[in-house]
């Protein structure tokens, strides 16, 4: 399949289709050389590393941790059947979770249409998560630097090629399965910046392993219950499994990393916890499909968000990183009402990541049913 570019997205940055029709032929000479920053884009950080001489395990936890990533391993080159192909004549997604139906732009629609809606959804919700394992590949690489012992910089080189390898299935499946690459959503994109460019450690623990690991998590299960497609629930599973071990080396490591903070130092990384949940509530509005539907992008953010659906499903969201913030000491009394303020506040009780179910972390890949 063939990956086309389109310049019709609402901003200056641009996403590809696989596109036949009128204008495909001349895209080539509608390139610029503004076009480069999509091909890379420049960041400056002040990292700073540590060595560590100590090579004994301080933390058997993480340690264990470490060794079921390596045991658990597998290749999406051999491991994935990319044989399976699901047909592009029917719609993606299971229908009874659209925020959109009963909504009049949308029944508008033709049929044709809202097949390719479903698809262009679809492909939008994968590219956010294929852009976000992009800045976890890279927060996770910065960590194997600047986590201050060992047990934690041999995690961190190990969830530096989970995450390569999540980028890399993505990917594939948008490039070979469903030919539609969407830009970043730029709330994500200011997380991503933000984690990747501040110097403490820590924060960028809280916000990778935390935050958006946490969120990607309980979409991923989500999604692999509302996908049609066998190939893409398959994939969905084996990411699962890694995310499920990195959520719990987060949380198991701040745990006892933030008891040893002051009120004020605690204080200004619960702030941070917190904005950094609203930007990823944000990070739910696919803007880009609005527009390419020709939907004015405010009344359709305003129909998502007052969708009865999307609000269990932003809500969903958030019940795994509310428990671990409360379990790492970041739900704390400041933030503890702007928390219930989003109606998320209702979640701090559920179970949380702290207490590591190992049978369930160390079931084999492939003895189990999908």
């Amino acid at each position: 399949m063939e990956i086309k570019r389109l310049d019709s997205a609402p901003t200056d940055i641009t996403y590809y289709e696989n596109w036949d029709g009128p204008g495909a032929d001349d895209i080539e000479h509608r390139m610029t050389p503004d076009h480069v920053r999509d091909v890379v884009e420049i960041f400056q950080t002040p990292l700073t590393g540590h060595y560590n001489w100590d090579y004994s395990s301080a933390d058997g936890r993480i340690r264990k941790l470490y060794r079921l990533g390596k045991e658990l391993n597998w290749n999406a080159d051999m491991d994935v059947d990319w044989s399976q192909t699901f047909p592009r004549s029917e719609i993606p997604m299971d229908q009874s979770f659209n925020p959109f139906a009963g909504w009049e732009p949308f029944e508008q629609l033709s049929d044709e249409e809202k097949l390719r809606f479903g698809w262009h959804n679809l492909a939008w919700m994968l590219a956010q998560f294929m852009h976000g394992e992009q800045g976890a590949l890279l927060v996770a690489s910065q960590l194997a630097s600047c986590a201050p012992t060992y047990d934690a910089k041999l995690y961190a080189a190990s969830q530096t090629f989970d995450e390569a390898r999540h980028v890399e299935v993505f990917t594939r499946y948008l490039q070979e399965k469903i030919g539609i690459l969407y830009p970043i959503n730029p709330n994500l994109k200011v997380l991503l910046d933000k984690i990747l460019s501040d110097p403490r450690w820590d924060l960028k623990f809280i916000g990778m392993q935390i935050i958006i690991e946490g969120l990607a998590l309980a979409a991923f299960n989500t999604l692999k219950m509302t996908a049609q497609d066998p190939l893409l629930r398959e994939i969905i599973r084996l990411v699962i499994r890694d995310e499920a071990r990195h959520v719990t080396f987060g949380v198991n490591y701040l745990e006892d990393f933030v008891d040893t903070l002051t009120e004020e130092e605690k204080e200004e990384r619960a702030q941070f916890a917190f904005e950094a949940c609203v930007v990823m509530r944000e990070r739910l509005i696919a803007t880009e499909v609005f527009v390419e539907f020709g939907w004015e992008p405010e009344k359709a953010r305003e129909q998502v968000l007052s969708s009865h659906i999307m609000a269990q499903f932003r809500n969903l969201l958030f019940t795994r990183i509310v428990p671990n913030l409360k379990r790492i000491g970041l739900l704390t009394d400041t933030v503890r009402p702007k928390f219930e303020e989003l109606g998320i506040l209702q979640f701090e009780n559920l179970v949380d990541d702290g207490d590591i179910d190992w049978a369930e972390l160390s079931r084999p890949l492939y003895n189990e049913a999908s």
